[in-house]
């Protein structure tokens, strides 16, 4: 049999029109697939009577198998290939998505069937499954696949994912579990169907050009971008989910001196800095929960010039990344969740109180004592895949008057597709920049004013924190 080129998206839109009986079809596709099934059928048999049903070795292998283990996914494919060299079925037609037929069967019967597909979409971030319904991320947006699992096959996949966290239940309302390749998978048994994302990180490196290019950036402003690198300025990239916050930190990253030692912490292996940065000499540690506590110690030992806390989701890794910059560190970097990047200093220091104690108020001076800049993103509600940086905003504590104040130098207008700016340098900022560099501070001064001046920001740039607000009085007057 002739074999073709095989084009994924080509594939998906014919077998859509073939589902949809939108053309006329010879059979033969429909006979292949079939008797592909009844094969997968009959080795899943043979399994059966070989191994006891579902006994914990089994179900171990599984899940090993799944989980990227190349022992254990070797194991099943020389019994796969064994079975179909007995039964003289090694010339089976499978579908052309699959690399063989033993591959095939496998994902099938024990793997990752229907979502197997989308870990060769280098660009797709996120897979669901949702009950029996399977949805790809596509140009950033969850596009329903025509492929599903069957409530039994469902089933089977995630009691075999489980046992990668034994220390929980299987009726836990909730699992986290990882694979090889560093996918996170989240099973969620808490619904009325049972649900399972899998994430992988697709993080993109990009110059500022690059990132100008895709739309993300004002062209005009990457002298600035650079120059605030040099300056050494702790910054922080917020915003919701998938709008380019560790992008673009790796982005910012990337111009970084690669004589400077750095330490950089994730909860999961995401950025590969060592591939991005090969020279530089940094540190990467991966940590989660209590295993934070544990990590200022030997970092503050490591001799690091700065910190980069990828991804920083609850109050020990904040706490971790706010107890750096009281050291006096700079050139601090991290990606933070939240929709208002005005509220940072509260919002980081909430978090940090909730889960560690101390008060809110206190907690929020050392934020806006220790982080200088925040960069706000956003993705486009019309079109997800467009991510845009809607502002930077200037942090600035008053001792006298004990306000935070956030001042933003940089808007993003929507209206006309385009940025402002505002020339708005607090005094420790031009203290740092100069102590850190006298050619880069000025060259930020000077272009910034040069932006205010050929695209002058409109209205309040200036915003006090509610809280702020709120305290500044009461303490005074304690």
């Amino acid at each position: 049999m002739e074999r073709k080129d095989f084009y994924l998206e080509q594939y998906v839109e014919d077998t859509q029109k073939i589902l949809m009986g939108t053309r006329k079809q010879t059979g033969i596709l429909d006979k292949n697939y079939f008797e592909f099934k009844e094969l997968c059928e009959q080795v899943k048999n043979h399994f059966n009577d070989k191994v006891k049903k579902d006994s914990e070795d089994m179900l171990e292998y599984q899940k090993k198998a799944i989980l990227g283990y190349q022992k254990q996914v070797n194991y099943f494919l020389e019994l796969i290939e064994e079975f179909l060299k007995e039964n003289n079925k090694s010339s089976v037609p499978y579908p052309p998505w699959y690399a063989s037929l033993s591959e095939g069967i496998f994902h099938e019967r024990w793997g990752l069937a229907g979502i197997h597909t989308w870990f060769s979409m280098e660009s797709s971030s996120s897979c669901k499954i949702v009950g029996k319904r399977i949805y790809f991320m596509v140009n950033g947006k969850q596009q329903l696949q025509e492929q599903s699992f069957s409530e039994e096959r469902l089933k089977q996949l995630k009691k075999a994912l489980i046992l990668g966290t034994p220390e929980k239940r299987l009726n836990e309302k909730y699992h986290e579990v990882y694979m090889v390749d560093g996918t996170r998978i989240q099973i969620f048994n808490a619904a009325k169907e049972v649900s399972i994302v899998f994430r992988k990180y697709v993080i993109d490196t990009y110059t500022f050009d690059q990132q100008a290019r895709l739309e993300t950036i004002d062209p005009l402003m990457i002298p600035l971008l650079e120059s605030m690198v040099e300056c050494g300025f702790n910054v922080a990239f917020t915003g919701p989910v998938r709008t380019g916050k560790t992008t673009f930190l790796t982005t910012y990253q990337s111009y970084e001196d690669p004589t400077l030692e750095g330490v950089m912490v994730e909860t999961d292996p995401e950025i590969p800095l060592h591939i991005i940065m090969p020279t530089a000499p940094i540190i990467q540690l991966l940590a989660d929960d209590e295993e934070l506590d544990k990590v200022l110690k030997p970092m503050m030992r490591s001799d690091g010039d700065y910190l980069i806390m990828a991804e920083a989701r609850d109050g020990r890794s904040l706490n971790v990344a706010v107890e750096i910059t009281k050291k006096g560190t700079r050139r601090v970097k991290m990606s933070f969740h939240t929709g208002n990047a005005t509220n940072f200093c509260f919002d980081v220091a909430q978090l940090i109180s909730k889960e560690l104690g101390g008060d809110v108020w206190a907690n929020m001076i050392q934020v806006a004592e220790g982080f200088n800049y925040v960069f706000s993103f956003q993705q486009l509600s019309h079109d997800k895949s467009k991510k845009k940086l809607k502002g930077i905003y200037e942090i600035r504590f008053d001792p006298e008057s004990l306000l935070i104040s956030s001042h933003q130098i940089c808007k993003y207008n929507y209206e006309n597709n385009n940025w402002e700016y505002k020339y708005d340098i607090g005094e420790r900022l031009e203290e740092i920049g100069t102590e850190e560099s006298v050619e880069a501070i000025k060259k930020f001064k000077e272009i910034l004013k040069k932006l205010s001046e050929e695209k002058p920001m409109q209205g309040n740039h200036v915003k006090i924190s509610p809280y702020s607000k709120l305290m500044s009085p009461m303490i005074k007057g304690a």
